[in-house]
């Protein structure tokens, strides 16, 4: 085979891996699911509206079932909230604990820069938490 029939089977194979490529692409475009990064979180109470409107359907239950369901996840939701509380006062020492040897590394003017970062991530956590 001469040097130009294998720059244009070259050519051809090359054009024809990049249709590949481009169509595979396209279509993963065209099929996507969209993502909306402005989720606002529901309330628990909106939340357990959801989840037993959906159990109900999915699951035909009676009236009295649903009702039954609702007291269940109100328990839960009392049960992890008291849960939360007790261990809440652990997970801020332990997060306190880990920002102390974090900003012990530190030198300089790193620790001033290390405390201006961690006051930032600290007031968006807080405002995150709030909304």
């Amino acid at each position: 085979m001469d040097r130009s029939r294998l720059s244009v089977w070259t050519y051809l194979v090359l054009v024809f891996v990049g249709g590949l490529a481009t169509g595979f692409l396209a279509d993963r475009a065209y099929t996507m699911r969209t993502v909306s990064a402005n989720v606002v979180p529901r309330s628990p109470e909106e939340w357990k509206r959801k989840y037993l409107e959906e159990v109900r359907s999915r699951c035909h239950l009676s009236d009295a079932q649903v009702a039954q369901v609702g007291q269940i996840l109100d328990n839960t939701r009392q049960r992890a909230d008291a849960l939360r509380a007790r261990l809440d006062p652990e997970w801020k020492a332990l997060h306190a604990d880990q920002v102390r040897e974090v900003r012990a590394l530190m030198v300089g003017p790193q620790v001033a820069e290390f405390d201006q970062f961690h006051a930032e991530r600290e007031a968006q956590h807080h405002k995150k938490s709030k909304n």
